[in-house]
């Protein structure tokens, strides 16, 4: 079973390529773990279906699916550019102006972003993923700032703006986003990913504001401004205000440098490891697979890097959101997983990186390892149990049980775990091991006649309330 037990988890933007019930159901069916809802674009309506035909596609499968709803966040954008695009050359002045409507063909650019209150003459401006390289040359008024190009290219309509100087003093949660919570709260989503996080308290206000709307929610922050690697103090802040982080990988190549991501990538997931948090490496994974239907050597490469650090999850943004072959990238995710899983053992993580609240599930993982158990069954009802065994990233199979079906979905993205929803008693552990190996989904090794199980538990009314450890033979 456990060469057939994908380890690391797929999350799947969903978008206009898979924007079908049959479609959401494939992905799922081919391995996907969690959809992510990308709020940058769509409407409320277009939500509302995909989320039933996600739950939907998650009962017909009997399993749980997270639902991660991506907050827009501060995204800045060129607005509407006559022709659509226009060339720019070296020594080139541009002016960025938020109260321009429309683009007349001259070098007053339509923003969707007043920067004028934010920027500083000589701060870097980079448009179009980085393509195009600008600073800031002047503050013209309280809506203009002027900028001086210094390579040439072309730019286009709507094309993103990076400013890795800049410093947004917090203001990273728009008024969309403020409507886009709202509606969250309202329905179905198990993570809000905050876009653009700076520091620790980017996500203590978040959580005040899903706290005022009684939301359950996890947060997940997407490390990919310069300010929030600025220090290794300030990274680690921000993981442990955190339910989870991600690698955002494409904004923080254009901010901080292509050069610095694998290091953080690495830095995240040992941080995430240490403190029993989730942690999603996101951006590009196959981004040629957008276009082809064949992964390139180097993307295999990434995402094995990933499973071999112990990522709890990889991400498909335009892979499936928009590209061709949007069932092909899920099913070549899930084979490179799998060959490195089984071929591979995870990153061990050091002394000074462990935590005492991880003592009893680091206990249980030796003891489940020493007598070469063939399943670890986490009784839970918050999921800190659950997250703090995965941590370990050993290659036992986690099988958790939980009365909370929330709490069931946010583990769907949880390194080697797999959750059931039943109603509580004392001992639904073992009489879940038991109804599993019943019906095969748990399977007998050769020439034995039980499944060996280490079980824990604890209570269930005190978060990381567990204190029990028990052996089973079933």
């Amino acid at each position: 079973m456990s060469k057939l037990f994908k380890r690391t988890k797929i999350l799947a933007t969903i978008g206009p390529a898979v924007n079908s019930a049959t479609q959401i159901e494939e992905l799922i069916m081919a391995g996907v773990n969690g959809c992510r809802l990308n709020f940058s674009h769509g409407s409320y309506a277009e939500r509302d279906q995909q989320i039933e035909w996600i739950r939907a596609a998650a009962i017909k499968k009997g399993r749980s699916v997270a639902i991660l709803q991506d907050l827009q966040g501060p995204k800045i954008r060129l607005g509407l550019l006559k022709d659509n695009q226009m060339a720019v050359a070296h020594g080139d002045e541009l002016i960025l102006d938020s109260s321009v409507s429309e683009h007349d063909g001259s070098n007053i650019l339509p923003v969707q972003y007043n920067l004028a209150t934010k920027v500083k003459i000589g701060d870097p401006l980079f448009i179009f993923d980085g393509k195009i390289k600008t600073h800031v040359s002047a503050i013209l008024s309280a809506t203009a700032i002027k900028i001086e190009v210094e390579n040439s290219g072309t730019i286009m309509s709507r094309k993103g703006l990076n400013l890795p100087d800049t410093d947004f003093a917090g203001d990273i949660i728009t008024p969309k986003d403020l409507a886009d919570i709202e509606y969250g709260a309202s329905h179905d989503f198990d993570y809000v990913a905050l876009s653009f996080v700076q520091s620790a308290s980017d996500i203590e206000k978040l959580r005040q504001i899903l706290q005022s709307h009684n939301s359950t929610a996890k947060i997940i922050a997407k490390i990919e401004t310069k300010k929030a690697i600025s220090s290794d103090h300030n990274l680690e802040a921000i993981v442990r205000a955190a339910d989870g982080i991600m690698v955002a990988r494409g904004d923080m190549a254009v901010e901080a440098g292509a050069e610095v991501v694998p290091v953080v990538q690495q830095k995240l997931i040992t941080l995430c490891r240490s403190y029993a948090k989730i942690c999603i490496v996101a951006t590009q994974m196959l981004g040629s697979m957008v276009e082809q239907s064949e992964p390139t050597r180097a993307e295999v490469s990434d995402i094995a890097t990933a499973v071999m650090q112990g990522a709890d999850s990889v991400m498909l943004s335009d892979e499936t959101a928009n590209g061709k072959y949007p069932l092909a990238s899920v099913k070549a995710m899930k084979k490179v997983i799998l060959y490195t899983q089984n071929n591979s053992i995870p990153a061990c993580i050091t002394k000074e990186h462990r935590h005492k609240y991880n003592a009893i599930s680091q206990a249980a993982v030796q003891l489940a390892e020493t007598i070469r158990a063939d399943v670890m069954i986490c009784q839970t009802a918050s999921g800190a149990t659950a997250l703090s065994t995965a941590s370990e990233r050993s290659n036992i199979p986690i099988i958790t049980v939980t009365s909370n079906l929330r709490v069931a979905n946010q583990l769907a993205l949880v390194y080697a775990n797999t959750a059931f929803v039943r109603p509580y008693s004392e001992g639904y552990g073992l009489e879940l091991a038991r109804e599993l190996k019943g019906s095969g989904y748990l399977q007998t090794p050769v020439q034995q006649n039980y499944l060996t199980a280490v079980i824990l538990s604890g209570n269930k009314d005190i978060v990381g309330g567990t204190d029990t450890i028990k052996v089973r033979h079933i």
